[in-house]
């Protein structure tokens, strides 16, 4: 369980192909205080470190992860919003954010406005995920509030400290995000679709 913070940015150092898998290894502030078998959140995915070397430390993407995620897109260099999983005692500063992708997005404008920023996405209809105004959107790992909605896209304000702590610096337009949608939100949309399907 995460909750869209980011605690702080890695980076690509290797990529290892392995039968259908990827193992990537990247580097982080706090690779020293990783553990072998715990979960940490790469743009939004969850992927268990499976080993730890000096500043480095190894995770692996099954095939079905690189399908339904960015991460397929990955580089040597390439940046990655980094958080680890929530603790019990912790104050859950953004949303309820499982770690699990739902599908990918592409970024279709990047403005400035006044000092923050405007992303906008868009997204293919399948599987019926939605999005509302002033709802909650986990964009590559970072938990935010949707400013404006629409037909299988949304716009996502951004303030200048998450603009440049995390990757979003980076985005341009064409650019393939990770997205999450919120929780609850997939529980209404699921229980409605039940809903409409019984009625006579």
């Amino acid at each position: 369980m995460f909750t869209g913070i980011i605690e702080a940015v890695g980076k690509v150092e290797n990529i290892e192909k392995s039968g259908s898998n990827i193992n990537f290894t990247l580097s982080c502030p706090f690779t020293g205080e990783l553990k072998i078998d715990q979960s940490l959140a790469h743009n939004g995915c969850c992927l268990t470190v499976v080993e730890i070397s000096g500043s480095n430390y190894v995770v692996t993407a099954i095939d079905e992860t690189l399908e339904k995620t960015n991460l397929g897109n990955w580089e040597v260099g390439t940046v990655v919003n980094l958080e680890r999983c929530l603790k019990m005692d912790a104050r859950l500063d953004g949303h309820i954010v499982q770690g699990h992708v739902d599908k990918t997005g592409e970024v279709i404008a990047v403005g400035d406005k006044d000092g923050s920023y405007y992303v906008t996405v868009q997204y293919d209809a399948g599987g019926g995920f939605i999005t509302v105004p002033q709802g909650s959107i986990t964009l590559n790992g970072i938990s935010l509030t949707v400013a404006d909605s629409g037909e299988n896209q949304f716009s996502v304000a951004i303030i200048p400290y998450t603009w440049e702590f995390t990757n979003m610096k980076f985005l341009k337009v064409g650019d393939k995000v990770n997205l999450e949608f919120d929780i609850i939100g997939k529980y209404i949309a699921k229980l409605m679709s039940k809903q409409n399907a019984i009625k006579p």
